[in-house]
């Protein structure tokens, strides 16, 4: 029984020496880094839905008030030309989908940019909204296709019946008149089959696009690097650059996995520096449960 006892103790001392080094490997700090000149700052950022009808307790009305103006501060410390949102939902029933708690808060806060990849929600699902400067891009286009058998149909179901996911896409003009596309993608969690298909369907959604103009992909794709989800846009010539650490941290500063968040690219655009994550609170609180991914980039 001792004997036992001991290897018993011993596998959960490793266990938790394990743990502690995944920790420390994903925790690296990564403090805020300056715009490099003459390049273009693209982010992700999953920013949580807002539940409501609960008053109080994680994601309701009353943490929503908490967490807006640590929001709005991680949002000027990214300072990116480009920031695609996931998960910017006021969730809610009997009418409550034509509440967007987030996107109202951060467009009265940021008179400087303009928001691509959103409409009527009646039509365009308005979750995934691109956020950008105007003063430098001009919007010529925008669009979305759900992760599904039925992609064109809004609010359509995964290819398992789960809740809905989908990507957004806007096309833009920068001041020296190149053209691109950002995609801005958030896969279901817990279906590895869902998350292949899903970037079954993106990698034929954007092989047009691609092969005329630069695209990025970004967003929350529920997957590390080396994983097969985001290996299928690999094989279509989309390049992710590593985002160190963790970007999901449970909403407590708790960073167990590598990144799940990403930036990625087609050949043709070029990093300037890391791509890096950008950990830690603002005005001393959690503005969500995942960090911003933030690069640098030139266009061909």
């Amino acid at each position: 029984m001792m004997r036992w006892v001991r290897r018993l103790g011993i596998l959960f001392a490793a266990l938790i020496a394990i743990l502690g080094g995944m920790v420390a490997c994903n925790s690296l700090p990564q403090p805020v880094q300056d715009p490099v000149p003459d390049t273009l700052r693209v982010a992700t950022y999953n920013v949580h839905y807002i539940w409501l009808d609960r008053a109080e307790g994680d994601w309701s009305r009353g943490d929503w008030e908490r967490r807006k103006g640590p929001l709005q501060s991680a949002f000027r410390a990214i300072d990116a030309d480009i920031i695609g949102f996931q998960e910017m939902e006021s969730f809610g029933r009997g009418g409550g989908e034509q509440v967007n708690l987030t996107l109202d808060w951060l467009v009265e806060q940021n008179p400087d940019y303009a928001v691509a990849a959103i409409g009527d929600p009646a039509d365009f699902p308005w979750t995934q909204p691109i956020f950008y400067r105007p003063a430098r891009l001009t919007l010529l286009d925008q669009g979305w296709f759900f992760f599904s058998d039925t992609p064109d149909v809004i609010y359509s179901r995964t290819f398992n019946g789960s809740w809905p996911a989908y990507a957004t896409w806007a096309e833009f003009a920068d001041r020296d008149g190149t053209i691109f596309r950002v995609y801005n993608v958030h896969t279901e969690y817990r279906s590895g089959s869902n998350r292949r298909l899903s970037m079954e369907l993106t990698a034929d959604r954007i092989a047009g696009p691609m092969t005329g103009m630069p695209v990025f992909v970004i967003g929350d794709f529920n997957a590390i690097r080396g994983s097969r989800t985001l290996e299928i846009l690999e094989e279509v010539g989309v390049t992710f650059w590593p985002a160190q650490g963790s970007t999901f941290h449970f909403n407590r500063g708790l960073n167990l996995f590598p990144a799940i968040d990403h930036i990625g690219g087609t050949g043709g655009i070029a990093p300037v520096g890391e791509t890096f994550t950008l950990r830690g609170q603002f005005d001393g609180e959690w503005p969500t449960d995942h960090y911003p991914v933030i690069g640098d980039f030139t266009l061909p």
